[in-house]
């Protein structure tokens, strides 16, 4: 018997764990997310986002707690969840050797798209992501960002409510990166679905989605607008590094009780400071200083970004090696785990 738990929602979880053996990639997780939003999931590799993404598509089993696909419980009711849902994976799934419209045909067949319907939705789909004129070529002859759009053609042919997009750019150049995002957005534009995206792209997550969640260690740590989280840090960051001393402490002390400071990182000598009005606080900074002989070796002034907010929630930086090597990686290893 099919239940229906919730529909106010497109995606749902609740207190979502996921452990192989010792291991708790997913750790208490719950979110939801509205019909017709794009939703980021931001974090560095080994986060739990694809561990995440692969229970909501059904995938993989939760250990505890609840997941739901358009009110549809992925675990009690997979089929009517699936059919809910496209997925598009990290890794390309087009056969190299067959054509773009080849491989949207084969698309069509195992989504059981009836016949009747099969070439006018590959015709709106391929105008949509401006491949019409390549539609007969080997896509073994297709750059990088064609086969990305080829891949992400093939899971809107069914027309899902909701559209699953693993790491969308990973890999591409940032020209190629940022085509791909006017692409999504057009998609989202055009068929009013949800977009669930995730990623270690910060300037993605920033620009593409209308909410994000920080996601670090299998746990999230916020969930806001991009604009929103950036505002809630300060107006604008400083960036402070002094010279080791012993009052380095104090030093800290007394620029925290400044008023319109909101926040302060440190990393030794280091300094983040995010402030309601940076000019304003940098002479102030340095009357401090001079007070207590502390020299500051550089200063900077800038608007806050979401590295700064990522930063601020996790204590470190997403690191450039996490990349689609060590996601492959991690892919390799849980299927290993699954077996």
């Amino acid at each position: 018997m099919t239940s229906v738990i919730n529909v106010l929602y497109s995606i749902e979880t609740r207190s979502l764990v996921k452990s192989f053996g010792s291991t708790i990639a997913v750790n208490n997780v719950s979110f939801t997310v509205k019909e017709g939003e794009i939703f980021g999931f931001l974090g560095p590799n080994g986060a739990g986002k694809s561990t995440t993404m692969m229970i909501l598509t059904t995938l993989l089993k939760p250990t505890s707690g609840k997941a739901l696909i358009s009110g549809f419980d992925v675990t009690e009711n997979p089929k009517q969840a699936r059919e809910s849902i496209g997925y598009v994976q990290q890794e390309s799934t087009v056969d190299e050797y067959l054509t773009g419209r080849e491989n949207l045909i084969l698309q069509a067949k195992l989504n059981h798209i009836p016949k009747k319907m099969i070439k006018e939705r590959i015709d709106d789909i391929l105008e949509l992501i401006e491949l019409v004129e390549k539609q007969d070529d080997a896509v073994v002859t297709y750059s990088g960002g064609m086969r990305k759009r080829l891949d992400i053609a093939g899971g809107l042919l069914h027309r899902p409510k909701v559209l699953f997009l693993d790491e969308p750019t990973v890999g591409l150049d940032i020209q190629t990166r940022r085509k791909i995002w006017e692409y999504i957005k057009k998609i989202h534009v055009e068929f009013g679905m949800t977009i669930f995206v995730s990623t270690h792209y910060m300037e993605e997550a920033d620009k593409l989605c209308d909410r994000v969640g920080i996601i670090d260690g299998g746990e999230i740590q916020i969930i806001d607008s991009p604009e929103r989280m950036k505002n809630a840090m300060g107006n604008e960051v400083i960036s402070i590094t002094v010279s080791e001393d012993k009052d380095h402490g104090l030093f800290v002390s007394r620029v925290r009780e400044l008023e319109g400071i909101k926040k302060i990182n440190e990393e030794g000598p280091k300094l983040t400071l995010f402030a309601s009005d940076g000019a304003l606080m940098i002479p102030k900074i340095f009357q401090i200083s001079a007070g207590l002989g502390i020299k500051i070796v550089s200063i900077s002034l800038t608007q806050p970004t979401l590295d700064d907010v990522f930063i601020s929630y996790t204590g470190h930086e997403i690191k450039d090696d996490d990349s689609g090597f060590n996601k492959s990686r991690e892919h390799a290893k849980m299927k290993r785990l699954r077996a």
